[in-house]
């Protein structure tokens, strides 16, 4: 099957079995690499995103047990997802998406690593920071809600709302070798209080009395 067939597909299912809306499309790019970093609340993250309306070139980094799964992997391999192993540094994956990144495609990300079975944002890792770094590209943020539990809603005709807040596009100061931790854990905040602010208060989980969400919050 050819990726537009499937994205087309996905397409029609969710707008058949859910009520899917983006906001904040206005600031994705038509062209160009950039990141598109997301909270993650459930498997159905990736098809959502797969979906804007702006990026149909748009790939992702997908934690590798979905390999074992062979409906997830059929979608994620004919959808162009790069695995990624999160037990290690990845370097086969962080190339690919590199890769991706320099061939002009948008690349889905979570920085939290792992999807959150609370709900709520969970504390963001380096990772995301290091590509946007390596990679000399912009990050847009985007906070997902509706999406947790999604699957089994749609499986029992409960018809979710699901809903993708896209923020500004922005580009992170370098890191530095003489402070590369706090540098690296300065970028990563400013990552996952741009997605914070995007979300409702309930979403916020670890960003939630962060002293500087205010300031994001202003802003959008």
């Amino acid at each position: 099957m050819k990726r537009e067939t499937l994205l087309n597909i996905i397409r029609s299912l969710l707008d058949r079995l859910a009520t899917v809306e983006f906001y904040g499309l206005e600031h994705i790019p038509p062209k160009g690499g950039v990141i598109i970093a997301t909270n993650h609340l459930s498997r159905l993250d990736i098809p959502f995103l797969f979906i804007n309306p702006v990026r149909s070139d748009i790939t992702a980094l997908v934690a590798d047990k979905y390999r074992a799964y062979l409906f997830f992997h059929f979608i994620i391999k004919t959808a162009g997802g790069i695995y990624i192993d999160r037990s290690k540094a990845d370097f086969t994956a962080f190339r690919a998406a590199l890769d991706a990144l320099r061939q002009g495609r948008a690349l889905g990300i979570s920085p939290e690593g792992t999807r959150s079975i609370s709900g709520q944002l969970l504390e963001g890792k380096s990772g995301t920071v290091l590509l946007a770094e390596k990679g000399n590209v912009p990050i847009i943020p985007v906070g997902l809600t509706g999406t947790e539990g999604g699957f089994t809603k749609i499986l029992t005709l409960q018809h979710p709302h699901l809903v993708a807040r896209f923020g500004p596009m922005f580009r992170l100061p370098p890191v530095s070798r003489e402070h590369r931790d706090e540098d690296l854990k300065r970028n990563t905040d400013e990552v996952m209080l741009r997605i914070a602010a995007l979300l409702p208060e309930r979403y916020r989980g670890f960003y939630a009395n962060h002293p500087r969400l205010g300031q994001y919050l202003a802003s959008i």
